[in-house]
């Protein structure tokens, strides 16, 4: 029933103007392309993160074979144009796949997990924008592999994250690459550094990995999207119980679907309770909708399949890689964003294949806005963020593309609605962003509910404030239930601010972001 009366409490809101983004990757300093043979064929992520704490975020973007880079933003104020420098203080590092922000040693700064072909890279982030290899210094084995996919957790009483990593294709197999997956590991922490990998087996050719609480029981598990292309048969979308350490079996109502599982997204959709999940694929995007821990196909006549190009004259089958919900028009409902783009010229599979902006209309269908709102781009694009880059309450979207240049679009929504960004904080046990903890907002329209993970999309993360758009919303009111459970008394939340949340015994201290 509360969903019922959430869904018509939306239902009733004011429409909104149509969304609509600018280009300013013309500003960029360089153009950063994700370039490579077959071992970039996949791939191409885009790290999202306040590198300095300005309140702009800065990006971390994979190169391929070629250079990887970190973009620092320079935006002037609030609303003004997206710009950005190239930044010094990073290590050069090229066969970067992607990479995922999250703070490893809860010093207040957000340091990089970098996904190469043939070793991968923990960078130690520092002020300034200033990182340092801490790969041998935190014990962190770099393995000789594909990576393309990460998550993590912290676990009860751990000061350090557990991380799982994801691998691809054995690239040294004679016998590859089709039934050649490689090993997936989930390392935990042996104090505060990391452990002996722990394999994960069966794997099926990873592409993403999201460790949640998908159940909203308090219990994390990690769940693994995997390429059929390579698997080819007896493989099939994953899910893993953290302790003890075991695959989810069809007996416990984990269907077995084998798909070309490219991207994962994860958020409520009817506003509250457990995350629906969208799996990316070749053809039809899998949007399941979840049900108090158990997971149905949506229907077709959701919008959300996406499973040909929406406009042109080629038919093929789309290929879908990052996905992302959130609300870009700010009308409190959480809206998709999916990256398209052919693995490199597969037939079977569509050409010029546009990128998806689908809006979440009242009746909790999807309506395509991404060619009205000038987004609807046809390169191969693999890795994506949205995140609001100019500080003015709206989600700006940046693309990673495969052998052309990177999009960098401001969010140019006329009439958008309120909004709150808000980022829990602990000052003890090593968990500085409260990665797993849910957050909860609560207006006159109804209520919304997002968890803090790390991990999910297509090789690509942010670490940024949590994002509510609540429409026409003036006040509203914000709870979190914290990593170790324990949930804190509603309290008042600044509208089109960005907020700090602290716990304060069982209440809030509500700050500014820095």
């Amino acid at each position: 029933m509360k969903r019922l009366l959430l869904i018509a409490a939306f239902a009733a809101a004011p429409a909104h103007a149509d969304p609509k983004f600018t280009d300013r990757a013309k500003d960029l300093p360089v153009q950063q392309v994700y370039s490579g043979g077959w071992e970039h064929f996949v791939g191409g992520g885009v790290a999202l993160l306040d590198c300095n704490h300005s309140g702009y975020p800065s990006m971390y973007v994979a190169g391929g074979s070629g250079p990887s880079r970190l973009f620092i933003n320079t935006t002037a104020s609030p609303g003004a144009p997206i710009t950005f420098r190239v930044g010094s203080g990073m290590p050069a590092l090229t066969d970067v796949t992607g990479a995922y922000p999250l703070d490893i040693n809860g010093d207040g700064w957000i340091d990089l997990f970098v996904m190469r072909v043939g070793g991968n890279v923990v960078l130690k982030g520092g002020p300034e924008c200033k990182f340092t290899d801490a790969t041998k210094d935190w014990g962190l084995d770099p393995g000789n592999k594909w990576t393309t996919a990460f998550s993590a957790t912290w676990e009860k009483g751990q000061s350090w994250p557990t991380i799982a990593i994801g691998n691809y294709v054995d690239r040294f197999n004679p016998n590859g690459p089709f039934k050649a997956c490689d090993v997936d590991y989930l390392v935990r922490p042996k104090g505060r550094k990391f452990g002996t990998p722990i394999p994960l087996k069966p794997s099926f050719c990873s592409l993403s990995m999201l460790i949640s609480d998908w159940k909203r029981t308090g219990v994390r598990d990690l769940r693994v999207a995997n390429d059929r292309q390579y698997y080819v048969d007896g493989g099939w979308e994953q899910m893993w119980h953290l302790k003890p350490l075991r695959q989810y079996t069809e007996a416990e109502g984990w269907k077995h679907v084998s798909l070309w599982g490219m991207g994962i997204a994860s958020m409520p959709l009817r506003g509250t309770g457990a995350p629906d999940i969208m799996t990316t694929s070749m053809g039809d995007q899998l949007l399941q909708l979840n049900n108090n821990g158990v997971l149905t196909a949506a229907p077709y006549s959701i919008g959300t399949y996406a499973q040909r190009p929406f406009f042109g004259d080629d038919g093929r089958p789309s290929t879908g890689w990052h996905a992302e919900f959130a609300d870009v028009n700010n009308d409190g409902r959480p809206d998709l964003f999916i990256a398209k783009g052919n693995v490199e010229e597969m037939p079977s599979n569509a050409s010029k294949d546009p990128n998806n902006l689908l809006i979440q209309q009242p009746d909790g269908t999807f309506v395509e806005k991404a060619d009205v709102a000038g987004v609807a781009t046809t390169e191969r694009s693999r890795g994506a963020g949205l995140v609001d880059l100019n500080n003015d309450g709206k989600l700006d979207l940046v693309v990673v593309n495969r052998r052309a240049p990177m999009e960098v679009w401001q969010n140019a929504t006329e009439a958008s609605g309120n909004w709150l960004e808000v980022q829990p904080r602990m000052t003890s046990g090593g968990n500085t962003q409260a990665v797993g903890a849910w957050v909860e907002v609560k207006t006159n329209a109804g209520e919304q509910d997002q968890e803090i993970t790390v991990g999910g999309g297509h090789a690509s993360g942010h670490s940024t404030p949590i994002h509510f758009g609540v429409g026409q919303a003036t006040k509203a009111q914000l709870r979190v239930i914290w990593p170790d459970g324990k949930t804190s008394d509603w309290a008042d939340v600044p509208v089109n601010a960005k907020s700090s949340v602290w716990a304060n015994g069982t209440g809030l201290r509500i700050g500014p972001l820095y």
